[in-house]
């Protein structure tokens, strides 16, 4: 039973190891709530479109459907929300998580519907994020982030006193964050910011302005509190406070 799991994990992750402390019983009712998402998947067939694999938890909401396209393997938590409302939609790349309670909005409104949002492959994103596509949101290959994770790649504009703020309009500039980030639980990244490769972000980081490859960033607002070195290990970090 371990190894007929394995081969199917492994057709999604092929580095998955399974831990020796887990037990027969628990392996036998993974299989049995796997089989049933991935059955919940298969339901996009009788919508025209090829599953690839997805894995689909209860009550997954999706609209917009011809404007969302996704590679091999997507694993939605319960309670995600799609909604691919916008120029370019919403495109998955390959083995992408995503988390339950979690909300990809291109946009709101039918009155200026936005851009769209771009996941690499091989991206994972924790519980309770809120991603919006309006000025256009893009995230790179391997990239883990944390719970509770919002990028708002829009802003109002706000400077006429003389007029309501909601009718002032926006602006929007877009996010693009690049590979092998790691991004910390309650991190939130505001439009025009660009993160680089292999960056780092602190839990709880508000992120409103653009950093270079290898930055470790936090604070709020975000600041550059080290650098990782050519071999992937860590500075010294100063001046964290």
């Amino acid at each position: 039973m371990k190894n007929l799991l394995l081969y199917f994990i492994r057709k999604r992750n092929p580095d998955f190891v399974i831990d020796n402390a887990i037990s027969s019983r628990f392996l036998l009712g993974y299989m049995f709530t796997l089989a049933i998402k991935v059955i919940r998947g298969s339901k996009l067939l009788f919508m025209g479109r090829n599953p690839k694999g997805m894995i689909l938890s209860s009550r997954v909401s999706i609209t917009y459907l011809s404007k969302i396209k996704w590679g091999k393997f997507l694993k939605l938590g319960k309670n995600v929300s799609l909604s691919g409302l916008g120029k370019e939609g919403i495109i998955f790349g390959d083995n992408v998580s995503i988390g339950d309670y979690s909300q990809i909005i291109v946009a709101t409104t039918l009155q200026n519907i936005g851009k769209g949002i771009q996941i690499g492959h091989h991206v994972g994103i924790g519980e309770f994020a809120y991603l919006g596509g309006a000025g256009g949101l893009s995230i790179g290959d391997d990239c883990i982030i944390g719970q509770y994770f919002s990028c708002h790649p829009e802003n109002h504009n706000f400077r006429n006193g003389d007029s309501l703020i909601r009718l002032q309009g926006v602006q929007r500039q877009g996010i693009i964050i690049g590979k092998n980030c790691w991004i910390g639980s309650k991190v939130t990244i505001l439009d025009g910011v660009t993160i680089g490769d292999g960056c780092v972000i602190a839990a709880g980081a508000v992120v409103n302005r653009s950093f270079p490859d290898n930055s470790i960033i936090g604070g709020v607002p975000a600041k550059t509190i080290g650098q990782r070195c050519p071999d992937i290990s860590f500075h010294k970090i100063k001046n964290i406070a």
